[in-house]
């Protein structure tokens, strides 16, 4: 079982039930999904490095990405309907679990000249987004084999959430954010 599931289930729902006065552990919030995207713009002159968006991904995932392709034509950015523009890997349950720990505890402790992370990335319906300049602060990626640093998005998809309590409960979690 994954080491955050545990955290959350005999830490962190005890004090979220305490700071807000939940009557029920199931209207605690909870991460529902993280979504991991990345954009591959340069993939239309270079097919490759569509290949090697999706290798990265895979690798940081453990999940094989989506390819994700352009609904519309825009003539200024050179995109045709049907274009690869992306990447995405959506991960729930165990892997989702064993992401946010590998995030929390190696990743962002890796991001040069990091400050906290912004507490005002919610949404209205508590979710939390991310960005990442590049993928070589993941340690399943090494530097000397990228060709193109790419940066990603991360989202954490929360349930029963407004953004106080998903800053409480990411706070919880341990994850590093900066006093406003």
């Amino acid at each position: 079982m994954a080491r955050l599931r545990d955290k959350y289930k005999n830490d962190v729902v005890p004090k979220m039930v305490q700071a807000f006065g939940y009557r029920s552990v199931m209207a605690v919030p909870k991460i529902e999904k993280i979504v991991v995207s990345m954009g591959v713009g340069k993939g239309r002159e270079n097919p490759k490095f569509t290949d090697a968006v999706v290798a990265d991904l895979a690798a940081i995932t453990g999940q094989r990405p989506m390819l994700t392709k352009a609904r519309k034509s825009v003539s200024n950015f050179r995109v045709r309907e049907g274009d690869v523009v992306g990447a995405v890997v959506t991960l729930r349950g165990a892997r989702m679990y064993e992401f946010l720990d590998r995030l929390i505890s190696v990743v962002i402790p890796r991001i040069r000249d990091f400050r906290g992370l912004r507490p005002n990335s919610f949404d209205a319906a508590g979710n939390y987004s991310m960005g990442l300049q590049d993928q070589i602060v993941f340690p399943e990626i090494r530097a000397d084999k990228v060709e193109h640093f790419q940066g990603m998005n991360i989202t954490l998809g929360v349930r029963n959430s407004n953004p106080k309590a998903s800053l409480e409960l990411l706070r919880l979690f341990g994850m590093p954010f900066r006093d406003k």
